[in-house]
């Protein structure tokens, strides 16, 4: 008995430990090596001497790192509720819309999925042509007669970072669709047939029976949507550059930190010891923000 439970154990430990490694060194390793590198003062890239939390202090109170952050914070922020807002909420139309076996479904299902295929790079760099002055966008508004609508779409500060949100929307909206469509798939059918036959409208369907059900599903999303927005960096690198343009307005944690860690917040030396608060931060972000959403969801989901 006891040859048996060691070889099972043997097995598991197997099957565990490259997940193990792979976690350790991707995640982990990075982790701690940014909260060591963030204690440090660096002079490019050599290590000084121990500065303790000086580094979080200069990034949090002192100019112009305070409100580099903050700004970058802020657009954060905006891609969040942004992407919730529309990304997630056109996402569970599609999907309800989908799973009710709507002439055409087969067809838009693979539709809505196709952009969620394609290179960020490219995307980014097409849609960034698209969006110039003389860009497609345009071009098109002229050609139906909405040239009163023309604009330079990443050149104004007030459009540029909804532009880039609606462009990063349109690429990833068939990822939710299919996610609350696969969800919606699996509510057992003799619920769906007890409500029909109690006269139960499809409003009050979807708020009453399928909504509930599928909330696992909707915490799986939250979670990914709070990761990708606080880690959000190749759309706006490949549209409007790493400094933030037009002034700062499209400036995120990611695309500071980069600038910060390797170029200097405003294109001097690389400044390594405030990049590493700055990536420490965004770890811890992305934790403690993903862990809410997961408590909030279950408690509502053991509240219906």
């Amino acid at each position: 008995m006891h040859r048996i439970q060691r070889s099972k154990a043997r097995w598991i430990a197997f099957f565990i430990t490259p997940g193990l490694l792979v976690v350790g060194l991707f995640i982990l390793l990075p982790l701690f090596m940014s909260l060591y590198n963030s204690l440090f003062s660096w002079r490019q890239l050599i290590r000084l001497h121990f500065v303790g939390l000086d580094n979080f202090k200069r990034l949090l109170f002192t100019f112009p790192y305070q409100q580099r952050f903050f700004n970058a914070m802020k657009n954060n922020l905006y891609w969040f509720l942004s992407t919730t807002l529309i990304q997630n909420s056109l996402g569970l139309l599609f999907g309800y819309l989908l799973s009710r076996n709507l002439p055409g479904a087969q067809f838009f299902k693979r539709v809505f999925f196709i952009p969620v295929l394609f290179s960020i790079v490219a995307v980014g760099f097409l849609w960034g042509m698209y969006l110039k002055p003389s860009g497609l966008v345009n071009s098109f508004l002229k050609l139906v007669g909405l040239a009163s609508l023309q604009r330079p779409w990443l050149g104004l500060e007030h459009l540029a970072t909804p532009s880039i949100i609606l462009v990063n929307i349109w690429r990833w909206v068939g990822f939710p669709s299919l996610v609350f469509l696969a969800a919606i798939d699996s509510v057992p059918q003799e619920c769906l047939e007890a409500a029909y036959l109690e006269g139960v409208g499809e409003w009050k369907l979807f708020w009453k029976i399928i909504f509930p059900l599928i909330i696992p599903s909707i915490t799986i999303i939250m979670v990914l949507t709070i990761i990708g927005s606080l880690n959000v960096f190749e759309q706006i690198y490949t549209m409007t550059g790493l400094d933030g343009a037009p002034n700062y307005s499209t400036d995120t944690i990611g695309t500071l930190f980069y600038r910060t860690a390797f170029g200097s917040i405003d294109a001097g030396s690389p400044e390594i010891g405030i990049g590493s608060a700055i990536g420490l931060v965004i770890y811890l972000l992305t934790f403690a923000t993903s862990l809410l959403s997961v408590f909030v969801t279950k408690r509502k989901e053991v509240q219906l």
